[in-house]
């Protein structure tokens, strides 16, 4: 019972916070729709943590993973009439087609190469969107999209989209404790120990960026049908430059940390619409954050125990020094 309350803390915290949210946001329209654009962000952030925090793979792809579940359910619910579930279908297994294959060619590289090659293809599948004619929408995109029949309305959307989150909490709070898991970790922190306990390193690395890029499809999924909308622009690569960020912000190793990230950033777009502005606060933020606590915001526990700890010796010390001045002085006496 222990191991699963340890296994599963994050999630517990997440379902506490949510509660108290919607309850206090499930009147007001602008708050639901806020909610809802971070708990798609989340999903895309959550991408990332599962490629780069818990495998090292910088991959600044996710969000083109998440335009190809966008567009799968654009195309077939609204130029063919088929239901969203199919959609839903598409947006989790195309873009893991997609990604084992590409991870196959470029997971050999270096992390700075890696991150190149990513971005290299989300630019090219950028244009094969703005290039493909009807069947894309071109430079227009695609519009009309149905809004899932069991969420038409923004607290019923709200739930879904966190339901998923709380899904994909809950599959990554299991691989981190799994064997697969730490087989991941290990290959994140060193290479050659992983390959000298065994570890397939070339699928391990493709299979963990397949599962991240299922995870983005979702978050293309929920964006689709609550935008309406999806055009070359909607999800293009500065996104998975904003989710990347979002991730490291946060604390990309852990659970929670993308979905913090995801929050704080999506509430500072809200609060500070200047592009410019912007720039600065992102780029003060993560400075901050990488030299304050190179672990995220949630690496700050890690932190504040280590000065707790720091504290508590300084005290122990300072009383013992007490003691030993008080006793040396009885005996001169």
């Amino acid at each position: 019972m222990n191991s699963l309350l340890m296994r599963y803390r994050s999630v517990l915290v997440l379902i506490v916070v949510l509660t108290v949210v919607t309850m206090l946001i499930r009147a007001n329209t602008v708050w639901l729709d806020t909610s809802v654009v971070i708990a798609i962000y989340s999903l895309i952030a959550l991408s990332v943590g599962i490629s780069y925090g818990q495998a090292g793979i910088l991959s600044v792809a996710q969000a083109a993973f998440a335009s190809v579940g966008a567009y799968a359910t654009a195309i077939v619910t609204a130029r063919y009439d088929l239901p969203a579930a199919v959609g839903l279908v598409l947006a989790l297994l195309l873009p893991p087609l997609i990604a084992y294959p590409l991870a196959r060619l470029v997971t050999r590289l270096n992390a700075l190469s890696l991150a190149i090659a990513t971005l290299v293809f989300g630019q090219a599948f950028d244009i094969i969107l703005r290039e493909g004619g009807d069947f894309t929408g071109g430079y227009i995109g695609l519009s009309g999209i149905p809004p899932l029949p069991f969420a038409s309305g923004l607290l019923q959307f709200h739930f879904v989209a966190w339901g998923a989150v709380l899904i994909v909490a809950v599959l990554l709070s299991n691989l981190i404790d799994s064997p697969f898991g730490r087989a991941t970790n290990t290959l994140r922190s060193d290479t050659l120990r992983a390959v000298a306990d065994g570890v397939n390193v070339p699928h391990v690395r493709s299979a963990i960026l397949a599962f991240s890029a299922s995870v983005a499809g979702l978050g293309g999924w929920l964006y689709a049908h609550h935008i309406a909308y999806i055009g070359p622009d909607s999800l293009g690569p500065s996104v998975s430059l904003s989710v990347l960020l979002m991730a490291v912000v946060g604390g990309a190793q852990t659970v929670l940390g993308p979905i913090i990230g995801a929050a704080l950033l999506t509430l500072l777009f809200k609060f500070i619409p200047s592009q410019e502005v912007q720039g600065m606060f992102y780029g003060g933020a993560l400075i901050a954050v990488l030299v304050l606590t190179p672990n995220g915001l949630m690496g700050l526990r890690t932190v504040i125990g280590r000065w707790m700890k720091s504290s508590a010796t300084k005290r122990e010390r300072a009383t013992a020094n007490v003691a030993t001045g008080v006793s040396a002085a009885r005996r001169a006496s």
